[in-house]
């Protein structure tokens, strides 16, 4: 899994009730917040989306949640801090680089999975837009209010962990997103390696389109414009399926609320998905809450049931009965949520 951001993170905690053969390759270039304070003082890996991935990944998220996400409101230097992002830094000096505090924290906490940064050095974003601007970071990326032409890093040469090439290299399925586009997910396709890594590995690609535009970054992008700005900074061949949401909410306060922030949601046409030749997955994966995003369960399950049509490893790897187990957990909790969405009046 490959991204970044929250994104990754709701699709981690549906893919952890699978299996628990999972690696989460996470973007390194935050530079706001508790990660960009902690970057900048500690000149090391911004931790806060490391941070979330663990979470998500952990069998007691509830009260991982509540320890690691838990933030000081007071305190000189302490002030806005995560008690996991701290704890982040600290077992980086303790071992002596991040990546080696991920990996005692990813072995520590027992997760089903793990987790592993980018690169073990931060990653400054620069973007180029239509007018020739040119803008500096990842917080000016997220809000460029024009329409992004190219996205570099720098330094230009960083590297990867062994251990992430190693996954792609032996993955059976590889994931690209959910999450934002310019500033989560291409960002990890410009570090060395990783898109060679990628076109060479016979795993299943997918890449999981946003259900709503970001404000700023992606503002009136359809799903065709989300994969070829993933092909411009990739290469054709890194993705095989575009998973697509097709359930557009019909709560009309949330999607007023969204559109006074300049997010829509992702509209796709399926015949120019095809004619970049990405095989097309529709799907209902909306989470219809306060807050419009994919249902983690939801996502899991299409991803899953993909691979379990397509792939003969089900029976060797014995994941067959999970499979079936979970998706029967999850056909019922649907059918609840269904129901609650009727009897609230929605469709």
């Amino acid at each position: 899994m490959i991204g970044g951001g929250t994104g990754l993170s709701v699709l981690l905690r549906g893919l952890k009730e699978y299996t628990s053969n999972i690696t989460a390759i996470v973007s390194v270039g935050d530079d706001g917040g508790s990660s960009g304070r902690i970057r900048e003082q500690f000149d090391m890996v911004p931790v806060g989306d490391v941070r979330n991935c663990i979470v998500a990944l952990s069998d007691r998220e509830d009260l991982m949640e509540q320890i690691f996400d838990y933030r000081f409101e007071r305190g000189e230097g302490l002030d806005g801090h995560s008690l996991g992002n701290l704890l982040l830094v600290a077992m980086s000096y303790l071992t002596g680089s991040f990546h080696d505090a991920v990996s005692d924290i990813n072995e520590v906490l027992q997760i089903r999975g793990r987790v592993l940064p980018v690169s073990d050095v931060p990653i400054t974003l620069k973007a180029i837009l239509d007018d020739d601007t040119e803008i500096v970071g990842e917080s000016c990326v997220s809000q460029a209010d024009r329409p992004i032409v190219r996205l570099t890093i720098e330094p230009e040469d960083v590297q990867p962990p062994d251990e992430a090439l190693e996954a792609i290299a032996s993955a059976e399925a590889i994931v690209l997103g959910p999450g934002s586009l310019f500033t989560s997910i291409i960002p990890n396709l410009l570090v060395d390696g990783i898109v060679e890594a990628i076109l060479q590995s016979k795993a299943m690609k997918f890449y999981v389109c946003n259900v709503m535009t970001q404000a700023g970054e992606t503002d009136n992008f359809t799903a065709e414009d989300h994969l070829f700005s993933m092909l411009e900074h990739g290469r054709k061949g890194i993705v095989d399926y575009i998973v697509v949401n097709n359930h557009e909410t019909l709560d009309q306060d949330i999607l007023q609320r969204y559109a006074e922030e300049g997010a829509i949601p992702v509209k796709y046409h399926k015949d120019k998905l095809e004619q970049l030749e990405a095989k097309v997955i529709e799907a209902d994966l909306l989470n219809e809450q306060h807050v419009l995003r994919h249902d983690s369960a939801r996502l899991a399950e299409t991803i899953m049931d993909q691979m379990y049509s397509q792939n003969g490893f089900w029976n060797t790897l014995g994941w067959k009965r999970n499979y079936k187990l979970v998706k029967k957990k999850n056909d019922k909790a649907k059918k609840m949520a269904d129901k609650k969405r009727k009897l609230s009046g929605r469709k």
